[in-house]
């Protein structure tokens, strides 16, 4: 008997060719991607290598020069503006820091894509900021405080109950452990864990952080060379690239590869 065919990958998101460029600067040069749902791909690369463009590419901020982009089997690049609306309300997306509204509380930022993309009442969409403020772990008087009275990891909590204010089936998070301290990012990687299986998520994730790639990342993808390099820990911790193995094998990998040790006060 002939085995049985391997079931098909659900992908996602599907990027084939990408060109981006600013002036004569290449920042991609047919750079491929497959994002399967469910899983957890985290986004790394030297600086300048062009991670946040890629994610703002993706998402519909930057044109691409060439390529396409692919998000839900539905074309992106040259979608109508009502196709790209539908598939913006399928997407919730964390940049760096939470990029709240300054001048609105945190429920009032929660209540922003609500407002934007659906007609629910004021009413309801109070009672979906509160869900959402308690999903992300806050405590519920967080939903009156402005931006500006929250520390750095309540406001990146804030920015994400803002991301899943529409039950999103991909995350975007540029840089969601950035400037915090190491019991705070770890507690934030295990909320994106805890999210991903409770709601079914898709996540993509840029970071440089080596604690989150080997704790919650299912495949990593490495922007090299203008393309892309996709793999496990442990499938790119055996590559030769130069990059790769100053990346993977320096005292910071080890590191993380040997888990959190106790740290000296001075």
């Amino acid at each position: 008997m002939s085995a049985a065919p391997e079931p098909a990958l659900d992908i996602v998101i599907r990027i084939r060719g990408l060109r981006t460029q600013f002036g004569a600067n290449v920042i991609h040069d047919g750079l491929d991607l497959d994002v399967v749902r469910g899983e957890v791909m985290g986004i790394v690369g030297g600086s300048g290598s062009g991670k946040s463009v890629l994610l703002r590419t993706i998402i519909g901020l930057n044109a691409p020069t060439a390529g396409r982009i692919e998000i839900f089997n539905q074309e992106v690049t040259n979608a109508t503006d009502e196709e790209r609306r539908a598939i913006q309300r399928r997407v919730g997306v964390l940049f760096q820091d939470g990029a709240l509204f300054s001048s609105l509380t945190v429920a009032q930022n929660i209540e922003v894509p609500l407002a934007e993309h659906t007609s629910l009442s004021p009413e309801l969409r109070s009672e979906i900021a509160d869900v959402k403020i308690n999903l992300v772990g806050l405590p519920l008087d967080a939903a009156n405080k402005y931006p500006s009275e929250l520390s750095g990891g309540m406001r990146k909590r804030a920015g994400l109950a803002r991301a899943l204010a529409l039950d999103p089936e991909i995350l975007f998070l540029d840089e969601p452990t950035a400037g915090l301290d190491p019991i705070g990012a770890t507690r934030f990687d295990e909320l994106i864990s805890e999210l991903r299986d409770a709601l079914g998520l898709t996540v993509v994730m840029i970071t440089h952080d080596l604690d989150s790639l080997n704790a919650i990342c299912d495949r990593i993808a490495v922007l090299l060379d203008k393309r892309i390099r996709v793999g496990t820990m442990q499938k790119l911790m055996a590559d030769d690239h130069p990059w790769l193995r100053d990346y993977f094998h320096g005292p910071r990998a080890r590191a993380a590869m040997n888990g959190p040790k106790e740290v000296e006060q001075g």
